[in-house]
């Protein structure tokens, strides 16, 4: 894979982002990667609201938004794909060009808006992978149209949707590129739409159905005084998890020419703040709420310290974009190098042991 990828990326950086995206989703489609052919070690499962995932590892939402190389993730040697954003209708998301590269950062802005074919061609391609016997965990990342008139509605139509087909549910309110989303991590509004998606999910498991686990992915800029308060209505509402966190609209240090465009900064530089508010939200739970740390994982390093800091379950999307799918692979690797080193037996016994730490820095400052 390294290799591979070391060959690959000079052509892929030829292209805009957007296209270099689309030719990458079409090889994946093709089976055009190597497939990881070693078994996960048994200290890497992570068991997580009736889930058992293979390992910790997994390619955050908008990688496939259309539910279209679910699989190829899980070829990587992830522990879980995630598909999404989807919305109920299509949208075409905001004017090209809306994605940069801040090369010299290892940094991505984007804009897209959850650019997306809507419910339809996604269900479609889950209910068929079912169909054929593939199994693995796939999550579905729910949100609204920009046009709609009462976004909780979208949300709960996301759940109905998927039901039967996602192994676990993640509501996106904190999309910077969707006017108003952010909004809905008011308290207030908050508790309104969770009390929405819990009924509906406490009705499809009254049918009979699977109890779906709900993450809620929440912004690394919320404001740090209202991060208790959400994080009680998270904790009232009995979520399965919490993602932390998404893009940033936050542009300190930036050296890129790009640095000044509009939209959602993602990766080496949102490390810092997405893992404090990590280990603060850790904290406030204490511990008793698994989170999913997201933002910044470019290395085997990186990624221990989202553990460390109190992630059960880590995501990365960016770093794949400058180091290639092997970065998966070394992540595991590092990650059970870790449990031996700790004397312990599994890496669930790493999670949140440096939170203290973390939870002590400013956000804003390195």
């Amino acid at each position: 894979m390294p290799n591979l990828y070391h060959l690959a990326r000079p052509l892929l950086f030829t292209f805009d982002p957007e296209t270099a995206h689309e030719v990458t989703l079409k090889s994946l489609e093709r089976g055009l990667y190597l497939k990881s052919s070693n078994a996960d070690p048994e200290c890497l499962q992570v068991g997580l609201a009736g889930l058992e995932f293979p390992n910790p590892v997994g390619i955050a939402a908008g990688f496939d938004k259309d539910a279209r190389v679910p699989d190829a993730v899980l070829g990587f040697g992830c522990g879980f794909a995630e598909i999404g954003t989807v919305t109920p209708l299509p949208q075409p998301g905001n004017p090209k060009p809306r994605i940069f590269r801040l090369v010299d950062d290892n940094a991505v802005i984007n804009r897209l808006g959850f650019n997306n074919a809507g419910h339809a061609p996604a269900l479609s391609r889950l209910k068929k992978r079912l169909e054929q016997g593939y199994g693995g965990i796939v999550g579905v990342n729910i949100g609204a149209n920009k046009d709609s008139h009462d976004r909780n509605a979208d949300y709960i139509a996301g759940l109905e949707a998927f039901y039967d087909v996602a192994s676990y549910f993640t509501v996106n309110i904190s999309s910077p590129n969707t006017p108003g989303l952010r909004d809905l991590q008011a308290p207030a509004a908050l508790g309104e739409l969770l009390s929405g998606v819990m009924k509906a999910r406490t009705a499809n498991v009254a049918r009979g159905k699977p109890n779906r686990p709900i993450v809620v992915k929440i912004a690394p800029d919320v404001a740090l005084e209202d991060l208790p308060a959400i994080t009680q209505q998270l904790a009232s509402h009995r979520v399965d998890a919490i993602a932390i966190s998404n893009t940033t609209l936050a542009r300190d240090g930036l050296t890129d020419s790009n640095r000044s465009q509009a939209g959602g900064l993602s990766g080496r530089p949102l490390f810092h703040r997405a893992t404090v508010i990590l280990a603060r939200v850790h904290q406030m739970t204490e511990g008793s709420i698994p989170l999913i740390g997201i933002g910044g994982i470019d290395s085997p390093a990186t990624a221990l310290a989202k553990i460390e800091a109190g992630a059960s379950l880590i995501q990365l999307y960016t770093g794949l974009i400058y180091q290639g799918p092997e970065l998966i692979t070394r992540i595991k690797e590092r990650f059970a190098k870790a449990v031996d080193e700790a004397g312990a037996s599994h890496i669930s016994q790493l999670t949140g042991r440096s939170a203290a730490q973390w939870a002590e820095r400013d956000p804003t400052h390195l």
